[in-house]
């Protein structure tokens, strides 16, 4: 199967000012947070992308366009980002737009941290609900690109720290409550490769280091896993 680069949008004014910014309009990256983004997209244009799609929050459309613009830049065939509705925000309900140390003194501020299962914001979503539509759409989108490009493609998905953080503790088997033990920090990126047999973490909330040894090798077949994981761990990538 393909190679997923999960990418969450770079910092906020949101971010930086404490809010809770969920889906509400107009917030942008500030001046680290378009820095962090270049720099992610950095990252990535020692690859080419095959597929990059982005939640619908502009925060992750601008994150989305710095990944475009690198890839041109190196010289790869253009790519546009794809809006992927499944990708947006967790619907935070009433608690959108409100300081993180506001909603710290609400008796759901426990249960997101210990049983986040259980956690339906009011008038927002579930956040097994934010699971499912997200782990749903990555699925579904890593299955097209392999089958268009090929199990050796890479391609981006930009989204949010919750959502991501959710997909991953899906591709780890990790039950939803224990979620929280993930960090998911602005413009990070996380590599999930599904295959056959499960799906295989190969990093999460990298910040710096070369990625081009996710590219596939001339005349070297890639493993497909299908026959298990590697006991001992194995020799990694050359």
């Amino acid at each position: 199967m393909a190679t997923l680069l999960l990418v969450r949008h770079g910092r906020t004014t949101a971010n930086a000012s404490g809010l809770l910014a969920g889906r509400t309009p107009g917030v942008r990256l500030d001046e680290l947070g378009t820095q962090q983004a270049a720099r992610a997209a950095t990252r990535i244009a020692t690859l080419p992308v095959a597929a990059l799609v982005t939640s619908p929050q502009e925060r992750c459309r601008q994150t989305a366009k710095a990944v475009a613009e690198g890839q041109r830049d190196a010289g790869h065939p253009a790519t546009k980002a794809v809006t992927e509705r499944a990708l947006a925000e967790c619907d935070y309900g009433e608690w959108q737009g409100r300081p993180i140390k506001e909603l710290l003194r609400e008796p759901l501020w426990k249960t997101v941290q210990r049983q986040p299962s259980a956690a339906v914001f009011p008038g927002g979503e579930s956040m097994v609900a934010m699971q499912h539509r997200a782990v749903a759409a990555v699925r579904r989108l890593d299955a097209a690109v392999t089958r268009e490009h090929g199990p050796d493609a890479v391609w981006v998905a930009v989204s949010h720290g919750d959502i991501i953080k959710s997909v991953l503790a899906d591709a780890l088997g990790m039950h939803l409550d224990l979620f929280q033990r993930i960090s998911v920090d602005p413009a990070s990126v996380s590599i999930i490769r599904y295959a056959p047999d499960r799906p295989y973490v190969l990093a999460s909330n990298t910040h710096d280091g070369d990625l081009s040894w996710l590219a596939p090798k001339p005349g070297r077949r890639r493993r497909t896993r299908g026959e298990g994981a590697v006991v001992g761990g194995g020799a990694g990538p050359a």
